[in-house]
């Protein structure tokens, strides 16, 4: 599982170190694509196969569908791990998601989350106000 916030820079390569603590589990590579609000999603392996699995189940009849599996697949890259532990970002992913060089790396439970700094700042921020926001509705249901 992956969790927490992970400050980190790209370096002029386009690499990205990876947390230490998740090397382990990416030991075998991993497939980057797109991810939603313009972050990189990271996946090891065996939850890119669950992803497999689950767009096998979307209809080609379905525009929506051919459109969806287009952007993922089709920004979809594997990447191993080098031995430092550094993952290379294609330069269309880090263009898409506005990577430089200062990162935050975010564990979303199946997955990584890679984001711009800045960017993942004010989303942090604004997700904060909308958690507690939630926390209250849900106390209030309790009652």
């Amino acid at each position: 599982m992956f969790l927490g916030e992970y400050q980190h820079t790209i370096d002029d390569k386009g690499r990205l170190v990876m947390p230490s603590k998740f090397r382990h589990h990416l030991a075998d590579g991993v497939v980057v694509t797109k991810g939603h609000e313009r972050c990189v999603y990271v996946y090891p392996p065996d939850r890119w196969e669950d992803v497999l699995e689950r767009m096998g189940r979307l209809s080609i009849d379905n525009r929506d569908h051919r459109a969806y599996m287009r952007v993922v697949f089709g920004s979809a890259s594997d990447q191993p791990l080098d031995r430092q532990g550094r993952v290379a970002l294609p330069q269309a992913l880090r263009s898409y998601a506005g990577l430089e060089r200062d990162v935050t790396v975010v564990g979303v439970a199946d997955h990584l989350e890679i984001w711009d700094a800045a960017k993942w700042a004010a989303i942090s921020e604004a997700s904060d106000a909308a958690y507690a926001d939630l926390e209250a509705t849900l106390t209030e249901e309790d009652s």
